[in-house]
């Protein structure tokens, strides 16, 4: 293969593989740390970024008001917008930290169940709750619940 027809060859598969590294990169977590944390002290009034609040009480329940998640449904799977409403909770700890599962009460579109999952995270003296919100590839913002003092 002649000169000149190697370097378009070349520049077209360097193209592609930096195409491919972007597809493949993934937002980082939020500034901080994994932590676990007892459902007891899971157990109070969490506020996102825009003033949506999730209200998890002591006994599995929670009250949703225009709350941030990522929201997964067959119906409506990935749907981004806050959510309000009400449902269960239940928490676990694993290796890496504590983890909060929301199922909501009402339905998606085609019957299907409304859930998503809060890693717990800690940022100095901050305790948060969050989840990557919509394809990670793309530049959508962390949705990040913290703790009213």
């Amino acid at each position: 293969m002649s000169r000149s027809r190697r370097i378009p060859l070349v520049l077209l598969t360097a193209a592609l593989a930096l195409t491919a590294c972007g597809r493949i990169w993934n937002r980082p977590p939020p500034e901080g740390e994994a932590v676990a944390l007892p459902q007891a002290e899971l157990a109070t009034t969490w506020t996102d970024a825009d003033g949506g609040t999730l209200e998890l009480a002591a006994d599995g329940t929670f009250t949703a008001h225009q709350v941030c998640g990522d929201w997964m449904g067959a119906s409506d799977w990935n749907w981004q917008g806050p959510r309000s409403g009400t449902g269960t909770w239940t928490s676990g700890t694993g290796p890496v930290g504590s983890a909060v599962t929301r199922r909501f009460d009402a339905k998606g579109p085609k019957g299907d169940e409304v859930a998503d999952s809060l890693s717990v995270w800690r940022h100095g003296n901050t305790l948060m709750l969050w989840t990557r919100v919509g394809d990670e590839d793309n530049d959508d913002p962390h949705c990040i619940l913290t703790r009213r003092p």
